[in-house]
C-alpha cells in the first residue's frame, strides 16, 4: 500500500488546499475586504487607466512621432504587469482552469494577448482598449456593498428577463425577415432593394429608427411600409426596457439580504452573506470573513 505521506506528495500542486504563499496571494488579489486587497484593486484600476492614456495617445500620429519610443516602453511595462498579474491569479486558486473560463478570467487574458498578438498583427496593437473592461472591478473597490448589492440585483434581472427577451427578439426578426420581403416584391431591385438580405437590412434599420438613408423607398405603398415600422419601431425599443424593468422591481420587492463581495476558494463566486459557512454555488466550506 502506498503511504499518505507518498500519495501527497504525489498530488497536483493546484488541487491541494489553500495554504502558504497562495493563500497570502490568493487573500490580496481576490479578497478586497482587507486592506491589502483594496489597495491591489486601486492599483490595478490605475495602471489599466494609465495603460488605456498611454495606447490612446499613441494612435495620435503627431504623439507617436515625438513620444513613440517612450509610449512603446510603457506599453510593454503594463503587459509585463498583467501578465505576471494573470499567472499569479492562475496560481493562486485550485482550479486555474475554471477561473481562466470564467468572464474576468478571459478579460484578464484579453487585456494582455492583444499586445503579444502586435508583433504578428500590428493592427492589433488598438485592441489593448479591451483593458477597460477591467475596470469592472472597480465595483469591488472598498467593498461598497451597495454597489454590489445592485450589480447582483442587475444580473438577476436579465437573468429572470433572458427567456422573454429571447421570444421577443425571435418575433421582432420574423417582422423583419417578413417585411423586408414585402419590401423586395414591393421596391424591387430598381429602387435599391436588390437582395432580400439587403431588404432586411434596410428593415432592421427602419425598425429600430436608425434609418443610414442608403436605402428609400420610392413607391407610395412601400413609404407607407416604411412608416408603419417607423411607428411600430417604437414600441419596439420599449419593450425589453419595460421586461427588464419590471424584474428589477420584483427584485427590490423581494427585499433580499444585503450580499458582499466575499469570494469561494474554489469556484471563485462572490456574493456570500457576512455569516454564510457554505459556498451557495459549489458547497465548499467559506473562509472566515474578515473586516477592517
Amino acid at each position: 500500500m502506498t503511504s499518505p505521506s507518498s500519495s501527497s506528495a504525489k498530488t497536483p500542486e493546484f488541487g491541494r488546499p489553500l495554504q502558504g504563499w497562495r493563500l497570502r496571494c490568493y487573500t490580496i488579489i481576490f479578497e478586497a475586504d482587507t486592506r491589502a486587497g483594496r489597495l491591489f484593486d486601486l492599483g490595478l484600476i490605475a495602471m489599466v487607466l494609465l495603460s488605456l492614456l498611454t495606447v490612446m495617445l499613441d494612435s495620435v500620429a503627431s504623439i507617436h512621432n515625438e513620444h513613440g519610443r517612450w509610449l512603446t516602453g510603457l506599453e510593454i511595462f503594463f503587459t509585463a504587469v498583467f501578465t505576471v498579474e494573470y499567472l499569479l491569479r492562475l496560481a493562486c486558486v485550485r482550479q486555474p482552469l475554471r477561473y481562466a473560463l470564467s468572464f474576468y478570467g478571459i478579460v484578464d487574458l484579453l487585456a494582455v494577448l492583444p499586445t503579444y498578438l502586435a508583433f504578428f498583427v500590428p493592427e492589433l496593437y488598438a485592441l489593448v482598449d479591451v483593458r477597460v473592461l477591467r475596470l469592472l472591478r472597480v465595483f469591488r473597490i472598498l467593498k461598497l456593498n451597495a454597489y454590489v448589492a445592485e450589480y447582483a440585483s442587475l444580473a438577476l434581472a436579465l437573468r429572470a428577463s433572458s427567456r422573454k427577451i429571447s421570444v421577443f427578439i425571435t418575433a421582432v426578426l420574423m417582422i423583419v425577415l417578413v417585411m423586408g420581403t414585402v419590401m423586395y416584391v414591393v421596391e424591387g431591385p430598381i429602387n435599391g432593394f436588390s437582395s432580400i438580405p439587403t431588404s432586411v437590412y434596410w428593415a432592421i434599420t427602419t425598425m429600430t429608427t436608425v434609418g443610414f438613408g442608403d436605402i428609400t423607398p420610392k413607391t407610395d405603398l412601400g413609404r407607407a411600409i416604411a412608416s408603419l415600422m417607423m411607428l411600430l419601431g417604437w414600441g419596439v425599443l420599449a419593450v425589453p426596457t419595460g421586461i427588464v424593468t419590471a424584474e428589477m422591481s420584483a427584485q427590490r420587492l423581494a427585499s433580499a439580504p444585503k450580499a458582499t463581495t466575499r469570494s469561494c476558494h474554489v469556484c471563485l463566486s462572490e456574493g456570500h452573506q457576512a455569516d454564510s459557512k457554505f459556498c451557495r454555488h459549489c458547497g465548499a466550506t467559506l473562509p472566515a470573513y474578515q473586516r477592517d
